[in-house]
């Protein structure tokens, strides 16, 4: 298996559709995993730009969106977190009910969420795990 068909993170298409929503409003956006508690271990969507990522965070990679004005959206993570994760495919989705206060889906009575499974064998062989 090739790396590079190996994805860390994936949208369901109700999350590809929120992000094309909130991308028609605020522009280009990204997302950021914490590794905090309560509304921090959720992932949040900013404004590209708004959210500085540096050495404390690992960039999962980037999910198409085909939105207006930004074909794909960077997913990053810290890097203490992905320490515990580095073995799972990400799956960002959207729920019902309010999440933080600072990611662009609160005013939208939706949230995002990430559901995770384990790599398998061969998808952690390819990635060299």
């Amino acid at each position: 298996m090739d790396d590079r068909a190996v994805e860390r993170v994936g949208l369901t298409d109700q999350a590809v559709d929120l992000v094309r929503r909130l991308v028609g409003v605020h522009g280009p956006v990204m997302f950021h995993q914490s590794g905090g508690c309560c509304d921090g271990s959720s992932p949040m969507c900013f404004p590209v730009g708004e959210f500085r990522t540096g050495d404390a965070d690992v960039l999962l990679g980037s999910v198409r969106v085909d939105a207006e004005g930004q074909e794909s959206v960077e997913v990053w993570m810290s890097a203490a977190q992905f320490a515990y994760w580095s073995h799972t495919h990400l799956t960002i989705d959207v729920v019902k009910g309010r999440g933080a206060g600072f990611s662009l889906e609160a005013p939208e009575g939706v949230r995002f969420l990430i559901r995770s499974r384990l790599f398998t064998d061969e998808e952690a062989a390819a990635l060299g795990g």
